[in-house]
């Protein structure tokens, strides 16, 4: 099986929060990925936060990309309110 396959398989089976995350915030951050793409990636990268939120994730590990992390301060903040 080709990797093409692989991936498109992986996509149909249901992945972790986690999972999601990391996938839709490594596509965020690539200068390749086109902007449009990028912005398909939000809302999916902010569904995941609430069930990372009460997981601990961002107990666990920090974000190091400056702007990404900024962002998501900001929409971590307002899940509190």
């Amino acid at each position: 099986m080709s990797p093409l396959q692989l991936v498109s398989l992986k996509s149909e089976v249901s992945r972790s929060p986690l999972e999601t995350f990391v996938a839709c915030a490594h596509q965020m951050l690539d200068p390749a990925t086109p902007e449009a793409v990028r912005r398909a990636m939000e809302p999916r990268l902010l569904a995941q936060l609430p069930a990372l939120r009460a997981l601990g994730v961002f107990q666990l590990f920090e974000l190091r990309d400056p702007a990404l992390k900024a962002w998501l301060d900001d929409e971590l903040a307002e899940l509190v309110k």
